[in-house]
Parts: C-alpha cells; structure tokens; sequence
C-alpha cells in the first residue's frame, strides 16, 4: 500500500491534515509527524483542537495530502486515528515540540494513524489510482 516513494514523501514534506464534522470541513498542515516502522503515521498534537473534536465525531476518518511542489508527485492517505496521551511516541513529540518553541509549547498527545487507502494524486495516467 505504501511504496517507497510515498514513504519518502511523507518523510520529507509537510502534511495537510483534513477532518470533518457536521458538514464543516477542516485542514491543517502539519510539521511535527512521523512514519513508524510499522507502517503507521503519527503526528504530534500541539494544535490540533478542531482536530479532535472532528476526529472524535467521525470516528476517527481523516485524510492526508502529501506532495513535491516542483515534481508535483503527491497522493492523498487515508486512514482511522486514535488519539493517545502517554508513551513513547508522545515522549518524542514533547522533546521535539520543547526543542523547536523553546519549552513555551509542548505536545499534548498524539495521533496514531493506521492507513486504510492511499491514492495518486500526481497528474498524470496514474491518478486517481489506489496504491
């Protein structure tokens, strides 16, 4: 499902995070994430409250758009996440989070995502195509 190149994708660009709830879309790009060994995205929650709250109410759907400005190769994951508040993955955004704000911000928990879909969204013969 996910290849290489969507893998290295997600590693070196930014996200954007979209979420809904009653009809009101949501999007929020992301800088503090990850990809686990296991095929899992995190991301670090210092700012995610409407996050949430859509997460919550939508048990857990959210989609994340990746691409290369100047390659224009992205796709679109989605996947369920569940929320969590203590562990390693949270230990590491708090270090990462007080590092880059200087101990004024911190991570509060974390998204774990599992991925259900990942789609091409590059132009071109492929897109629209699920990996």
């Amino acid at each position: 499902m996910m290849n290489e190149n969507v893998k290295k994708l997600l590693k070196e660009s930014m996200w954007d995070l979209a979420t809904c709830a009653d009809n009101e879309p949501n999007v929020v790009p992301v800088a503090f994430k990850d990809v686990t060994e296991d095929g899992k995205l995190v991301i670090g929650d210092v700012f995610l409250e409407t996050t949430l709250n859509n997460i919550r109410a939508n048990n857990g759907k959210i989609a994340i758009s990746i691409y290369d400005a100047r390659t224009l190769e992205g796709y679109q994951i989605r996947g369920t996440a569940e929320y969590v508040t203590e562990g390693p993955v949270v230990d590491n955004f708090k270090a990462i989070v007080g590092k880059v704000f200087n101990g004024t911000a911190t991570a509060k928990g974390a998204l774990v995502i599992t991925v259900d879909k990942v789609i091409v969204t590059t132009p071109g013969a492929d897109n629209k195509k699920v990996l």
